[in-house]
């Protein structure tokens, strides 16, 4: 009897952990194993970046269903996606549904998949900024209250499941799904216009990222954040791929300097080929300093806590907090040369997906056997 998956996702970071997942789920079917997958996207996050190209670059199969939940309050959100998905699971029935990451539809999916007698696992389970202020953890935090299978990036995120209760047969400690991508993806990375257009050189410019409404929806601190990062950069050109919200942000509040040069949002392999050529990243993702880290690009987090604590123990990454009078210390120890340099973090060898699929093989094994 066949092995039926639905993998959820919600975001287009979530298709960068999820195909892995699919490879190696082809591996095995075509080795002969009864498995198979059926794609569901939620919609969650409407991105024009996330057109056939971006599907067909990424080698990333076109989701089987999009229930397109877009827009609305989380509460809004959260309702939208679980009638859908149940609607979605009573039609496509499955032995598993496998959720990725912290967004909104990792924790929805998970609740409608229990509600409906189906086992859950989760890929990412652990990890923990213990900032109840991001909806991102009070998604893990629900999500991996109901879960029955833990997929972990790190010891860590094993800790914090066992002493939250988690029986230890319960856990198992794979890798990044997310590194599995980008080693896979980085022969393939590609310069974007603008490396071009402003004759950017490798180690010679700064890649910022801002995002997270406590850095971009205080307009002060934005201007501050900003006018901190422009007075301590040197002469490097500022490269800030920016939403177009926060681009109106940016031109309400008149930020505007020669250095600092706003782009639209770039796809994967322009934006990591970016990230990879940087003398530094400023950043307030997780997934970046991740990504940084691992491609050994010295990297300031702007935020007050870190779900990634790896990446700063192990890593390149620095947690320079939301004052951004803290950034000038960082800065200044980048320009003297003084900064760390990346170690192997364990497990993060782009091998990720075929552990996650081994032991749902054996799972399976042992749950035919009941």
């Amino acid at each position: 009897m066949t092995y039926k998956i639905t993998i959820i996702a919600g975001a287009r970071p979530n298709f960068m952990k999820i195909a892995p997942i699919i490879h190696a789920i082809k591996t095995a079917k075509n080795k002969g194993e009864q498995i198979d997958y059926r794609l569901v996207h939620t919609g969650q996050h409407y991105d024009k970046n996330m057109s056939g190209s971006f599907f067909e670059q990424l080698q990333i199969p076109e989701p089987h269903v999009n229930l397109e939940c877009s827009g609305g309050t989380q509460a809004e959100q959260t309702a939208a996606i679980m009638i859908s998905f149940e609607k979605e699971l009573m039609t496509n029935p499955a032995n598993l549904v496998l959720v990725v990451g912290d967004v909104t539809s990792t924790m929805a999916c998970a609740l409608v998949a229990q509600k409906l007698n189906t086992k859950v696992a989760h890929v990412e389970a652990g990890i923990r900024s213990d900032d109840w202020t991001m909806p991102e953890e009070i998604n893990r935090l629900v999500t991996d209250s109901i879960t029955n299978y833990f997929f972990t990036t790190s010891d860590l995120a094993n800790k914090n499941l066992s002493d939250s209760g988690v029986k230890a047969d319960q856990i198992f400690f794979v890798g990044n799904t997310m590194i599995d991508t980008l080693l896979k993806q980085r022969p393939n990375f590609k310069a974007p216009n603008v490396w071009s257009q402003l004759e950017l050189k490798p180690k010679s410019y700064i890649v910022m990222t801002l995002h997270r409404p406590a850095n971009v929806d205080e307009e002060s601190q934005l201007k501050d954040m900003i006018d901190e990062i422009i007075n301590h950069t040197q002469d490097l050109p500022l490269i800030f791929p920016v939403h177009p919200r926060t681009a109106k942000i940016l031109e309400r509040l008149q930020i505007a300097h020669p250095r600092l040069h706003t782009v639209e949002p770039l796809s994967y392999l322009e934006f990591n080929y970016l990230v990879e050529n940087a003398k530094a990243v400023i950043t307030d993702s997780g997934g970046i300093t991740e990504e940084a880290s691992v491609m050994n690009v010295p990297c300031m987090t702007l935020r007050d806590n870190t779900e990634r604590p790896e990446t700063i123990t192990l890593g390149t990454n620095e947690l320079v907090g939301t004052n951004p009078k803290n950034l000038k210390k960082y800065l200044n120890k980048l320009f003297s040369s003084g900064w760390k340099s990346g170690k192997d973090i364990p497990l993060w060898d782009g091998k990720t997906a075929d552990r996650i699929i081994n032991v749902l093989l054996l799972i399976n094994i042992v749950d035919l056997k009941k």
